[in-house]
């Protein structure tokens, strides 16, 4: 029988001024009315922007707890899924954020996944030149990813989060048991991002992810690990401008492609990601250090939480080819490619070409 599971310790993401906690644990939607008001003490209107999946679950808790320590907030859902993370969606929370009364010196919590968080923070952003925010996310993916390092925006129909800019939260909440209620589907989409954490970061976390995997691991003390390695990265390279936050971006290249050329909503952001993986995983083996060997080891996890390994016949390679080139990461025609040495050790590459992304696309199709 494993030991009884201790509470997780916040992570600190140390940013100076914009610095903030990440609360890891259980039961803590109960108490977020406390931690923000230490946070905003002076702060008293707010938005809680959910969607319908996730509002009916947890916001009556939330908008409780932030009455118990006198604050107002305003409740905005929107439709669940990836179309919501759009300008007009954005126009739309704005908008009941005006109606509402918000100013400057009210704030926005963002109470969802990966897509409420990356558009709640993108309004905060915006609105009145800035307002502060307050991350809740609720699924294993915007815990261990999104919810940390600032960057905030939504999609354009063939682009993904093209539009956005940076803005840290003041605070993030990530409560485990949020986690309950995910379909197995969202479930397993979010160890995409952890198994990205680990080949750049650290090897050893494969040990515990395949621990998770079956049933015996400590999923509070994985989550934690892997919001330490993002921490870590984004205090590096806070605006992505020396490459070190840029690793953060292996599997993303190929994956925000197909996730794009899918129509948004119809893969999941993990999906996508994971065949992303492999591709970029398979590029390693040609071009760096990687050995087949864990090659094959990354695929394997991959296959353990049921993610996608094979790219379908009817995505065709010019369409994908024609959206990757709309990346951020291509900077002048060139590619901003990671790769790696070795799993635990990823650099981004000058010497990846459009005919290697070609190639990786046709081993995905294998």
């Amino acid at each position: 029988m494993p030991p009884p599971v201790q509470p997780a310790l916040p992570v600190f993401v140390n940013l100076g001024p914009r610095s903030y906690l990440v609360q890891v644990g259980r039961d803590l939607l109960k108490t977020l009315g406390e931690e923000v008001n230490q946070k905003l003490p002076d702060r008293v209107k707010c938005a809680v922007v959910t969607d319908s999946n996730v509002g009916p679950l947890y916001a009556e808790t939330v908008i409780k707890s932030l009455r118990a320590v006198g604050k107002e907030p305003h409740l905005i859902t929107v439709p669940a899924g990836e179309s919501s993370k759009s300008l007009s969606w954005s126009e739309s929370v704005l908008g009941e954020m005006v109606r509402f009364g918000l100013d400057r010196k009210s704030f926005l919590v963002a109470l969802g996944g990966g897509v409420i968080g990356d558009l709640g923070g993108f309004c905060a952003s915006i609105y009145q030149r800035g307002i502060p925010y307050v991350q809740v996310p609720t699924t294993v993916l915007s815990q261990v990813d999104s919810s940390v390092g600032g960057k905030t925006g939504v999609n354009l129909p063939d682009a993904k989060n093209m539009v956005g800019c940076f803005h840290q939260p003041v605070h993030v909440i990530a409560d485990l048991d949020t986690l309950n209620s995910l379909p197995k589907r969202e479930w397993n989409e979010g160890f995409a991002e952890i198994i990205k954490h680990a080949c750049i970061r650290d090897a050893s976390m494969f040990t515990a992810i395949q621990d998770v995997a079956e049933g015996k691991g400590d999923i509070v003390g994985l989550i934690r690990r892997n919001i330490a390695i993002k921490a870590a990265i984004v205090e590096a390279d806070e605006y992505e401008t020396i490459g070190t936050r840029a690793l953060l971006n292996f599997g993303h290249t190929l994956g925000h492609a197909i996730e794009a050329a899918a129509g948004y909503g119809k893969l999941l952001h993990g999906e996508a990601i994971s065949l992303g993986l492999r591709a970029a995983a398979w590029l390693s083996t040609q071009i760096a250090e990687l050995t087949a060997e864990d090659y094959e080891h990354i695929v394997a996890l991959l296959k353990l939480f049921d993610l996608p390994v094979r790219l379908p016949d009817d995505f065709d390679t010019e369409t994908l080819m024609r959206i990757a080139r709309m990346d951020k990461k291509f900077e002048n025609g060139k590619i901003r490619f990671v790769l790696l040495r070795k799993i635990g050790d990823a650099y981004v590459s000058k010497d990846v070409l459009e005919g290697h992304l070609k190639q990786a696309l046709d081993e995905l199709r294998k």
